[in-house]
């Protein structure tokens, strides 16, 4: 990556809120937006006395993505305090699993762009709580909004495995994906629900020690930490060429200058004075509490896209498409289910759907569609009883809510494919018009056409070309 004889070692802790009902250790609810400090109580104010309660669902969150992530869920979990000062953070300390993680030695196997797989170890992951949220006014006021202080995240903490900026880019797309399919979270990186912090450090090539690492914080877009790696690379490459010391420090990425800048010389973890957490009980995790969740965790989006292509002959590529998100996936699933042809269910939702979506800008489970509705449009199309053109109109009306069936009875959309039907209006149509008869077996083909035209007109529309036009030659061919 232009750093000449060095190479580059990253490690990524990444926290993700996970979307629980409730806060990891108060009853406030978990909601994205609302009003500043509407979603507190007094455990996230931190009064004194107070007596958090461990959110048992958050715990098996945690155990989904290390079953997602193929880590051991860890039989005994102790909670701990890390001992921090910050406004955002009444407490004074945030309630974490230092000592015993929820889940240890994890994996996951990252495709590359140029097509190989690097198997990125994860060391451990840990179920902690989020602090609140600071905003700096311009009227030289700072305001604290504690609506997500105690939010359940997951923190996943990697192995330094990882050897450049797009391999970490890899790894983050592909970890999202992974963390999207236990259902735990939507990980919407702008909404601030998945973050990234990066550490990095370069050591001339053949070297056996790692060199001094830098720290990242907080970078809530895969594109920014690319960046942030990029130009960290360079600098430290720089200093190192220069005959500088590259010290442990932490620092903060500004993305407009597509720069890092140095924020502070790194705390250690004795500065964070960890210790046992009194006021929580520690939790044994059972075999077959483990099962349970086991059984609970919904298939993975590499496991889908295989079912997809051996079992239901969709493309690889489509396959892809419909794995994006764990909505999407589901929503396909529930539509075939319900009886709509595989390959044409995936093209609408490929093609119709999502350009809905992008027009109107909204995600799938905001919309009025159901599978039910979807496959219904899908089987009226398949059976001849609408066409492919008048489909178009019943998407319409199936992306406001509308029943299919009743919406082209309603609205004189259901194609006639019956002969017994399509014979009467023939024979009619043949016996006013004798002269087009003969043409037609003179050879003149816009004869059919012309034919054709008037039994569209006396059918309203709604005769089905196909079957009609078959029934007509044989007509014609009988005179």
């Amino acid at each position: 990556m232009g750093t000449g004889n060095f190479e580059t070692t990253i490690g990524l802790e990444v926290h993700v809120e996970m979307q629980t009902n409730s806060k990891l250790l108060s009853p406030s609810p978990v909601h994205y937006g609302d009003e500043p400090n509407e979603n507190t109580n007094v455990i996230d104010f931190g009064y004194p006395g107070v007596l958090p309660v461990a959110n048992k669902g958050a715990l098996e969150y945690g155990m989904r993505v290390a079953l997602a992530l193929n880590a051991t869920v860890s039989p005994f979990i102790r909670w701990d305090r890390k001992n921090y000062f910050y406004p955002d953070n009444p407490k004074s300390y945030q309630t974490t699993q230092s000592q015993t993680p929820i889940g240890t030695n994890g994996h996951l196997d990252v495709t590359l762009t140029d097509g190989t797989i690097k198997r990125v170890r994860i060391k451990e992951m840990h179920v902690e709580e989020d602090a609140g949220k600071n905003t700096h006014g311009d009227d030289g006021y700072s305001y604290v909004d504690l609506n997500r202080q105690g939010t359940p995240l997951i923190e996943i903490v990697s192995e330094p495995d990882i050897a450049s900026p797009d391999e970490a880019y890899a790894y983050l797309e592909q970890l999202r994906q992974a963390i999207l399919f236990t259902g735990v979270s939507e990980a919407k990186m702008q909404e601030g629900q998945m973050r990234a912090d990066v550490n990095i450090s370069i050591r001339p090539y053949g070297s056996n020690e790692y060199g001094t690492k830098v720290e990242m914080k907080n970078i809530n877009s895969f594109t920014y930490v690319r960046n942030a790696l990029i130009f960290e690379e360079q600098r430290q490459a720089e200093v190192l060429r220069s005959g500088g010391v590259i010290q442990q420090e932490t620092r903060r990425y500004n993305e407009p200058t597509k720069s890092t800048m140095l924020m502070r010389v790194k705390e250690g973890a004795d500065d964070y004075r960890y210790f046992p957490e009194p006021d929580l009980a520690p939790v044994v995790i059972d075999q077959q509490w483990i099962d349970e969740v086991a059984a609970e965790l919904p298939k993975s989006a590499s496991q889908r896209q295989k079912d997809y292509v051996d079992t239901l002959g969709i493309a690889p590529y489509d396959a892809e498409v419909l794995t994006q998100t764990l909505a999407m996936a589901d929503f396909y699933d529930a539509t075939v289910a319900d009886g709509a042809d595989a390959k044409r269910a995936a093209n609408y939702l490929i093609g119709d759907v999502n350009a809905y979506m992008n027009k109107h800008q909204v995600e799938l489970q905001e919309t009025k569609l159901t599978p039910e509705h979807l496959s219904g449009m899908i089987k009226l199309i398949e059976s001849g009883t609408i066409s492919t053109k008048q489909a178009k109109q019943v998407f319409e009306a199936i992306m406001t809510g509308e029943a299919p069936e009743a919406f082209a009875k309603k609205n004189g959309l259901v194609q006639i494919s019956d002969p017994t039907v399509l014979l009467g209006w023939i024979t009619e149509v043949l016996d006013n018009n004798p002269q087009s008869i003969e043409d037609f077996k003179g050879g003149k083909d816009r004869a059919t056409g012309y034919l054709i035209g008037q039994l569209m007109k006396m059918s309203k529309g709604q005769a089905n070309p196909g079957v009609m036009n078959k029934l007509l030659l044989e007509e014609l061919a009988k005179r």
